[in-house]
């Protein structure tokens, strides 16, 4: 709006002819991010990844004043914690308590960041996991609102996410609903995965979360209070991070037990995708690689395979194609399908490499194949950023088979790499990855199978690996995925325009 009021105003002044007149400016509308994580403070999965590049890229424009908030956890670094500045204390009430929260800020990127401390509830190690999250989560939802007063900060949208920032939702449209300087306040609500959805006895309503009796029939849902339904339905609308993962949603397989919720809000939902920052994943420049290359000079990746191969002790093959598996080890990640098959796959020419913590079931088996299979695969049970650059650059292709993704990160990540990902088409990777074994050979990015079923995602591996030889198509693919379009700017400007149909 201010810019198409500055082009106006210079096309009045160009016109001599013409008397100046008075052009209303209208002011900065400002949008307060609320969420449980965020990098590089503090973050644990693909949330805190969002937060760190959403807000940035929307603070670019101008258009809107972008800010965040998120809990003071003992976790951030002392060396951003020097540059804090402290705005003061307030005190917050949650049913019979009335607990003491101070307020630290720091600009960063462009954005705004407050932090809310209470060392009873974020002096832990760790963000999540404890008996007491639901208290600890609604002190802090609750903290969000009475912080606005205290500064005198009223945004024209607080964008919450994910079941932990639920309750600032609800908070705003029960308690605060009629306050000064609260009534306008539009609540935007996105899910970054439906299965989490904060779920507590109904016993709770008043004495945990301080909402009022009324509100129950706001927050229950099946018998018992679920936060993230109560945001569903009372914020002005609600997003998923993708368009696939919008639509599946609504269906009882995706939807944890909340489709009637979805279904009944449908009218007010949106599906935008993310991305990532492509700077951070960037093989021409990524100094935690052993060496550089871009889609245009791909000989560097051959140093990178080959010193992968090297570091792992496995035989060094320039012709063998690596599959990278960088992941969670949890079922969600469709790891009940590699297994069925995984004695198949390794009986192929290729080299297996996976990298990632979680469940023991899964653990205990890859560390028993690892052994069995020394020459071929190796399973690093860890967390390793480092070395998980150091694998996405080495391998060729990238399996990431989940039983459902709301967007995921990894095969974007594993696209810049040039490793070309084989995933399912579920979520965001159905949104993400174009196929190109349904294109003719002649475009996509990588490789997909629909249903959720392991000789079907083994004969797709098995064409990915026969095309894999044929070094011309391959290069092709490599570098349609390297150039695939990841960025925020475009999921930033669908987020934009959302926010200006929120204020029509």
């Amino acid at each position: 709006m201010a810019e198409k009021v500055a082009k106006k105003v210079k096309a009045v002044k160009k016109d001599a002819a013409i008397e100046p007149v008075d052009i209303k400016i209208y002011p900065q509308r400002s949008v307060l991010f609320v969420a449980s994580e965020c990098n590089p403070f503090a973050g644990t999965g693909g949330l805190a990844d969002v937060m760190a590049s959403l807000p940035k890229e929307l603070a670019k424009s101008g258009e809107f004043d972008i800010r965040a908030v998120i809990p003071l956890y003992s976790d951030i670094d002392s060396a951003y914690r020097a540059n804090f500045r402290f705005e003061g204390n307030f005190n917050v009430p949650l049913g019979w308590r009335n607990q003491y929260c101070g307020l630290f800020s720091l600009k960063y990127e462009g954005v705004t960041f407050y932090f809310l401390d209470n060392e009873y509830y974020f002096k832990r190690k760790g963000l999540y996991g404890y008996f007491d999250d639901g208290e600890r989560f609604a002190f802090f939802s609750r903290a969000v609102l009475e912080m606005m007063q205290y500064i005198d900060y009223y945004p024209d949208i607080m964008h919450c996410n994910d079941w932990q920032t639920a309750l600032s939702a609800i908070y705003l449209k029960t308690i605060y609903n009629s306050w000064k300087g609260y009534k306008d306040i539009k609540a935007l609500f996105t899910i970054h995965n439906i299965e989490y959805q904060g779920q507590y006895g109904n016993e709770q309503l008043e004495d945990l979360f301080g909402l009022p009796k009324y509100a129950k029939n706001i927050v229950e849902y099946n018998g018992c209070i679920n936060l993230m339904k109560g945001a569903i339905q009372i914020s002005e609308r609600f997003s998923t991070v993708s368009p696939r993962y919008a639509s599946e949603i609504k269906n009882p397989y995706f939807a944890h037990g909340l489709e009637y919720m979805t279904t009944q809000n449908e009218y007010k939902l949106s599906g935008i995708l993310n991305g990532i920052d492509q700077s951070s994943f960037d093989p021409s420049t990524g100094d935690k690689l052993f060496a550089s290359y871009s889609a245009e000079d791909l000989s560097g990746k051959a140093v990178c395979k080959a010193e992968l191969q090297k570091m792992l002790a496995l035989p060094e093959k320039p012709d063998t194609p690596i599959i990278a598996i960088v992941s969670r080890l949890v079922a969600a990640k469709g790891l009940d399908l590699i297994k069925c098959v995984f004695e198949e796959i390794l009986s192929e020419d290729v080299q297996i490499v996976m990298l990632g913590k979680g469940e023991n079931e899964y653990e205990d088996y890859f560390r028993f194949m690892a052994e069995r299979y020394s020459g071929k695969f190796r399973a690093i049970i860890a967390y390793n950023k480092d070395l998980a650059a150091k694998i996405y650059s080495g391998a060729d292709i990238f399996l990431m088979p989940s039983k459902h993704e709301p967007c995921g990160l990894s095969q974007m990540i594993a696209c810049r790499y040039g490793a070309v990902p084989i995933v399912r088409k579920t979520g965001g990777l159905a949104d993400s990855i174009t196929p190109f074994n349904d294109d003719k050979r002649s475009g996509g990015n990588g490789f997909a199978f629909e249903s959720y079923n392991a000789h079907e995602m083994l004969y797709v591996i098995n064409d990915a690996l026969n095309t894999y030889h044929n070094k011309e198509i391959w290069q092709k693919l490599v570098k349609n995925a390297m150039t695939t379009d990841f960025g925020w700017k475009k999921s930033a400007e669908e987020y934009a325009n959302l926010y200006r149909n929120m204020l029509i």
